[in-house]
């Protein structure tokens, strides 16, 4: 009963290890993208006097 239970702890554990490093594999190989801004959307530019560029 003892050896039964370790086992069983030993797969989800295992389980737990692998479902892991798949899941941060996939999470560093996602390409991210940044959608242009429209031009109403663009940040303007000051200088440090206060006045536009």
């Amino acid at each position: 009963m003892i050896a039964t239970s370790i086992v069983v702890g030993l797969v989800l554990t295992v389980l737990t290890l692998v479902l892991t490093l798949v899941t941060i594999s996939k999470g560093y190989s996602y390409k991210h993208t940044i959608d242009p801004l429209n031009k109403e959307d663009e940040v303007r530019e000051f200088s440090g006097n206060g006045k536009r560029l």
